[in-house]
């Protein structure tokens, strides 16, 4: 027992701050009800990433990941498989909640969006190591973006990437204030810099203070 009086160490704050509660299969809607809903819901999920969306130059966009994001891609998985069966559903839960981030940290989907269907094989190779050219800086302080591992070798990209930005004890401070934030990519065929725009800014910030908070997740499931 720590004696009264004694301030807890960072060490010992760290250890007690939560992980972004997972989707859990009580969350989850039936299909019949989610089929009457699934409409409503798509429209509350577009706003709701409007404030997770970051656009970095022409052709890269990240959304970061919460517990909306993920309990979205879990339903229309259910809906789109026709999946029923509880053990298959345990699964795609399983799957779609390793999106979340970690105790202090940040997730997101980077998407590498190319229109003319000619050139997505010639762009994709041409950002081969872009999964070791990607930061977060915060007020200054930088966090390379770390990339899931199989989703890039040495001779192929895939245009879909999950990355993670693990946060120092000063970068997450730094997150939480108000200072700025931003998105880096610097390869040397892809060099961009994007502010991350105050909404989504402060949408992070609200990961790190509130992770395992249900207030967006019942709003875009339930639509109050």
């Amino acid at each position: 027992m720590r004696p009264l009086g004694v301030r807890p160490s960072v060490a010992d704050n760290r250890q007690h701050r939560r992980s972004m509660a997972p989707i859990r299969l009580d969350d989850i809607l039936g299909r019949e009800r989610y089929g009457a809903v699934r409409e409503g819901v798509r429209q509350r999920v577009i706003e709701h990433k409007r404030h997770r969306r970051v656009a970095l130059g022409d052709q890269v966009t990240f959304v970061f990941e919460d517990r909306v994001t993920v309990w979205y891609q879990t339903q229309e998985m259910l809906w789109v498989e026709s999946i029923t069966d509880l053990d298959a559903i345990r699964h795609e839960l399983d799957v779609y909640n390793a999106l979340l981030p970690g105790v202090d940290e940040l997730s997101a989907t980077m998407l590498i969006e190319i229109t003319d269907q000619a050139r997505i094989r010639p762009v994709l190779e041409s950002l081969l190591g872009i999964d070791r050219a990607v930061w977060l800086e915060a007020n200054g302080i930088r966090v390379q973006g770390v990339f899931e591992a199989g989703r890039q070798t040495e001779r192929e990209l895939s245009a879909v990437q999950y990355v993670r930005f693990p946060l120092s004890v000063a970068a997450r401070e730094a997150v939480l204030g108000t200072g700025p934030l931003s998105l880096v990519i610097d390869h040397p065929r892809y060099q961009a810099r994007a502010v991350v725009p105050p909404d989504v800014h402060e949408s992070l910030a609200r990961d790190l203070r509130e992770p395992e908070s249900d207030v967006a997740l019942r709003y875009v499931r339930n639509g109050f």
